[in-house]
Formats: structure tokens, C-alpha cells, sequence
């Protein structure tokens, strides 16, 4: 592996914390500090660092320590997920260009994902999540995309910022992202057209009170994503107080900590973007804290994650025959975790919900599986 130490802030927050003795089941006193003569990885599952460059949303601002934030009431929770160790390799060290920065970023999450390590960010700016994608790009290998955010940032601009860096990641040439879902969109703030741009792309777009009223339907979206983006301006403000260009609408703190527990739970996925928390509006450390309990739940998926049984082991699933407008197709369902596949005319299978499989006892087409389908044409 690459030497990654000189891409990091010289000191580490847990340098910062001498006199803070943890209890020997909080999370303080058992993730591995990777830092200094100490970077280490290779035991470690998930790899948390932080990058508070905010450029992307303005020019003039300056980087933050926010993800110390987070750190804080993250190390004083206690570990339930005794099967799952965290690597904490601090914060990206700010560069001299933001173009700089996110090449750090980049080369970082790179070298996590070759080692074969799931990362969470810490940001920063939502454009950020480019990074996430580069990865991928820069390997030449299709991404399938989730993003949650109140806004849909299909702007049209001259360099990329947190408002437009949709436009780069879905259309730039050559493109590789094989499929994009998004999450949580607020049609108040969502020009009509950036809709039927997504429709016409085959994307799926989820508003919000769609998936507040059926938010276990985003599981088969986030299982088969390989990254996800999280803009914390998804949550309604009273759940989120730093959240002040947010809405007083959007996910509580309950509905964001299950959807990464859902990306936890996904074999795909290699990495977790939390963006948009800046700690300087924050009452009481309340965002902070939430994002430490969604990172929790990501964690707690994860477990379920290393439970479930391959597809090809048979025994492991419940097995279902199923005919609907002359398509003869098959659903599983895992006795392990109790969640569903179902089986297109290409011979795959991809994750779907029960309520496909009602759908399609009911003689319908899930509109799931319809989707999948326009795509393969």
C-alpha cells in the first residue's frame, strides 16, 4: 500500500483526548488509531477519515475540523458489533487548491478500496462525493450510485461546486455509472425538468414522501449500490439544527440511521459519504451526534452483511416460482436475513422487496423489475 500519512493532518483528534479515559466496551477504546509510525489498516473493516474542504460550496470558506465533532460522540458510544473493527486515519490535510484536495482524497480512498475496505467519509461539501465515484471511474468500472439530499444538484455551471456536480457524474465521457437512485428529493425545490432528464437516463428519483411512507423500499435500492452519499440537508431541521440551508421537512434522525444501516447491510457497497455537517451551527452537538448514530447503524447492517449466505447456496433461500403477464420468474428469500431477490429474463438476479413479490403473485409487473428491464434494452 501506498504511504498515505503525508495526505493527513499531522495530529489526530485521539491525541487531542490524553485525559479522556473510555470504558473498555466504547467505541474510544476500541477503534485502531491508524496515524504517525501506527498506520496500520489491514486488520480493520471499516476505515473512517474525515476531509472538511468546503470549497465546492464556496470559495471563501474555510476548512473545518466538523468530523472531530462527529469523532467525539462516535468514540463514546458503546460497541455492540463486537465481529466489526474501525480504523479512525484522521482528517485529509487541506491542499492548496480545492482541486488539490480532492486529488488527496481520491488517491486515499483509492488505496482503501484496493486493500479491500469499506470507507466512511467525513465531509466537507456534498461535490465531494466525486471522489467516490472517481474511484471507480479512474478503475474503469461500472458504479451503480445512491445518493439522499433534499436537492437534486443538476446545475449547469462552469467548474464543478456542490450544486452541479451531478451534471459531471452522470454525463461526463466516458461515464460509468451504470445506474443512479436518489433519495429523499423535496419537489418544492426540484426544477420538473431535472426529473425527466433522470427519467429519460432510466435513473430512479425517490421523493421524499414516497420513501418516508415505505422507507424499507430503499433496501434493495442501497444493496445494490457501490457508494453512497448522504447530504445531512435530507434531514428535517429539528432532527439536524446545523442544517441551516435545510428544510423544516425531511427524514428524522430514525428514517437516516435506516438508510445506512440498509448500505451496511449491502455486499456491494465500498463506501459511506456523509457531507454537508458544518459544526459551527450546531445547538448542543445535536448533528454531530446524529451522524455518529447513523455511522453506529451502518456499522450494526454491517453485521447483517457478513451473515447472509451466496446466492448459489440454495438450501439458504426460500425458492418461489412465480408467472405474471406470461414471465415466469423466481423470487428468493434469504433464512438468514429474510430478504428478497428476484430473477430477470437474463438469468440475474437483483434485490427486490416482498412487495415485488406480492405485485407479481397479483399477476402485475413490479415496476422494480420493469426498470431493470428498460435498462438491459
Amino acid at each position: 500500500m501506498q504511504d498515505l500519512r503525508p495526505f493527513f493532518e499531522t495530529k489526530h483528534f485521539i491525541e487531542m483526548q490524553d485525559e479522556i479515559k473510555y470504558h473498555p466496551l466504547q467505541w474510544g477504546a476500541k477503534i485502531k488509531y491508524a496515524y504517525g509510525d501506527n498506520f496500520d489498516i489491514d486488520d480493520a473493516d471499516i476505515i473512517l477519515l474525515g476531509c472538511g474542504e468546503w470549497r465546492g460550496e464556496q470559495m471563501d470558506m474555510p476548512y473545518d475540523q466538523s468530523a472531530n465533532l462527529v469523532r467525539q460522540q462516535l468514540y463514546d458510544m458503546y460497541n455492540w458489533h463486537a465481529g466489526i473493527t474501525i480504523a479512525d486515519i484522521g482528517n485529509i490535510r487541506q491542499g492548496a487548491t480545492y482541486a488539490d484536495t480532492r486529488a488527496a482524497l481520491l488517491i486515499v480512498l483509492r488505496e482503501i478500496h484496493d486493500a479491500g475496505k469499506i470507507a466512511i467519509i467525513l465531509g466537507g461539501s456534498h461535490d465531494l462525493t466525486l471522489a467516490q465515484y472517481d474511484v471507480m471511474r479512474k478503475k474503469e468500472q461500472m458504479a451503480v450510485a445512491a445518493v439522499a439530499d433534499m436537492l437534486i444538484d443538476l446545475d449547469e455551471a462552469e467548474e464543478t461546486n456542490s450544486r452541479s456536480f451531478l451534471m459531471d457524474m452522470l454525463t461526463d465521457t466516458p461515464n460509468f455509472i451504470a445506474h443512479y437512485s436518489h433519495m429523499g428529493f423535496q419537489s418544492y425545490y426540484t426544477q420538473p425538468r431535472m426529473l425527466e432528464t433522470l427519467d429519460k437516463l432510466r435513473f430512479d428519483f425517490f421523493r421524499l414522501g414516497k420513501v418516508k411512507e415505505s422507507i424499507e423500499e430503499m433496501e434493495p435500492v442501497l444493496r445494490s449500490s457501490d457508494f453512497f452519499s448522504f447530504d445531512i440537508s435530507a434531514v428535517r431541521y429539528s432532527d439536524a439544527p446545523a442544517n441551516i440551508t435545510g428544510s423544516p421537512n425531511g427524514f428524522t434522525g430514525e428514517e437516516a440511521c435506516s438508510l445506512t444501516r440498509y448500505a451496511g447491510m449491502s455486499e456491494k457497497l465500498t463506501s459511506l459519504g456523509i457531507f454537508g455537517y458544518n459544526n459551527n451551527y450546531d445547538n448542543y452537538q445535536m448533528t454531530a451526534k446524529l451522524i455518529s448514530q447513523m455511522i453506529w447503524y451502518f456499522v450494526d447492517g454491517l453485521l447483517v452483511r457478513k451473515t447472509e449466505a451466496s446466492l448459489k447456496d440454495s438450501e439458504e433461500f426460500f425458492i418461489f416460482h412465480v408467472v405474471f403477464t406470461d414471465n415466469d420468474t423466481v423470487f428468493l428469500k434469504s433464512k438468514r436475513t429474510a430478504r428478497w431477490w428476484m430473477k430477470l429474463p437474463d438469468k440475474t438476479f437483483i434485490p427486490c422487496a416482498y412487495s415485488d413479490y406480492l405485485t407479481a403473485s397479483n399477476n402485475e409487473i413490479p415496476e422494480r423489475w420493469l426498470r431493470a428491464q428498460e435498462r438491459l434494452v
